[in-house]
């Protein structure tokens, strides 16, 4: 069951370092466990086979945490791992290891690309999913 997804779309399809895209939805249900996900689309002619981002949450009466994070986008026997439309791909990659219980109120997670090229190609969008944990 989803609780909030959204992302946002990059101009000219680069992500560039002082992009800083931010999501901020509140959780009422604290008796639900939720999975947290990052999602990225991107075209073909990206040029690795992952991205490292630094994503920051600022949860309810709690101070800023922030985490570098690699997500593994391409591997060699498989290729893309995302779903794929012409040469558009879509990732959608769990940044919780296990479900997570949540406090109420608001959170709010902000995404920056952590890549070693300036500004990176070819990515369209970026953002935040969670969905609660079916029973």
């Amino acid at each position: 069951m989803d609780v909030y997804e959204k992302m946002v779309a990059f101009p000219d399809h680069q992500w560039k370092n002082t992009d800083k895209p931010s999501f901020t939805f509140t959780i009422e249900d604290t008796a639900s466990a939720y999975n947290i996900y990052v999602i990225l689309r991107h075209e073909d002619a990206y040029h690795f086979n992952n991205i490292w981002m630094h994503i920051s949450t600022q949860a309810p009466r709690d101070t800023v945490r922030t985490q570098l994070v690699n997500v593994t986008l391409a591997n060699n026997a498989k290729g893309w791992l995302g779903t794929g439309m012409d040469d558009v791909f879509d990732h959608r990659a769990r940044i919780t290891r296990l479900p997570v219980k949540l406090k109420k109120g608001n959170y709010t997670f902000t995404l920056q690309q952590h890549m070693r090229e300036e500004p990176l190609q070819y990515v369209l969008n970026a953002g935040i999913r969670v969905e609660k944990v079916k029973p």
